[in-house]
């Protein structure tokens, strides 16, 4: 799809993406080297960052790849200092790492808990720590004039209410939201570094969908999807695309929901049809209610 953003809205930017090998990271890679930034993927699985790296120098964008765990903080250290290293700056940070698989609470175990943990909300915190000092105003590569970095935090829409056998996910994406919301307010304040999330919804092609989407999700049933279609991995990306830009140059501590308003929804309890004759019959009886009767009071 043809972006709505100028192609060089990025334009001398670096960013670094955990989890930006693959599946929704990747796009979001991809869309930031269209418009005009130099990327840097860290990811678990080497092939797989060097494919993501080779993909995105053909398309011409400056590319470089570290394996790397965001649970251990030795490499988060090290591929962000190699990332300054080899493009001399980092001016946006994209957690994107994320763990998940379907399971009943008693049937997880407390390790099994622990690991989503430390991927979604640990390894966010760790990559954030690791990178404040060159995200800063006045960091390395940036001057005392330039404004702060960008933190762009991919979180989800699952513990806004519940969501059956996600327990483990959905505490670890609140964690991630509260990490966005406190950053923000004190690194926004105290460095200029503006931090901000993403929450995606049920996206089509993704491991999400096809591991664990329900078969509603999945064939668009309107009854929990209100726009009646999956999004797209480039719906995300286009929306960082614009937090990470002077476009979203005054929001901060905001997490952005791109998901067609499927948190919003639930199952029909009633037909459409049913809701309307129960209406006409309170209409009914409130024409004929007696006089001085209120007919909030029926």
């Amino acid at each position: 799809m043809e972006s709505p953003f100028k192609p060089e809205i990025l334009k001398g930017k670096v960013a670094l993406l955990t989890g930006g090998a693959s599946g929704i990271g990747f796009e979001i890679s991809t869309q930031f080297g269209k418009h005009g930034a130099s990327i840097a993927v860290m990811g678990r699985r080497k092939t797989v960052v060097d494919s993501a790296v080779s993909s995105l120098q053909s398309l011409g964008i400056p590319a470089v790849g570290f394996a790397g765990d965001v649970r251990k903080q030795e490499d988060a250290k090290r591929v962000i200092e190699s990332t300054v290293k080899h493009f001399g700056k980092l001016d946006i940070l994209v957690n994107s790492a994320a763990g998940n698989f379907l399971v009943s609470p008693e049937d997880l175990s407390p390790n099994g808990f622990k690991t989503v943990m430390d991927i979604d909300s640990v390894g966010t915190f760790t990559m954030c720590h690791e990178a404040i000092n060159y995200l800063k105003k006045g960091g390395p590569g940036r001057s005392s004039d330039d404004s702060g970095g960008i933190i762009l935090n991919i979180s989800a829409t699952l513990h806004y209410t519940a969501t059956w056998y996600q327990i483990h996910v959905a505490a670890a994406k609140a964690a991630v939201d509260a990490i966005t919301r406190n950053l923000a307010l004190e690194w926004g304040t105290d460095y200029d570094i503006r931090v901000n999330g993403i929450a995606p919804g049920p996206i089509g092609d993704t491991a999400g969908v096809r591991k664990l989407g329900p078969a509603e999700i999945k064939s668009g049933t309107r009854e929990i999807m209100p726009l009646f279609k999956l999004g797209e991995k480039w719906d995300i990306a286009v929306a960082a695309v614009y937090l990470a830009s002077d476009a979203g140059k005054f929001v901060n501590g905001t997490t952005l929901v791109v998901d067609g308003g499927q948190w919003l929804s639930g199952p029909r309890h009633m037909p459409k049809e049913e809701v309307k004759m129960l209406s006409r019959v309170v209409e009914k009886r409130a024409r004929v209610a007696p006089t001085g009767v209120p007919s909030s009071k029926l």
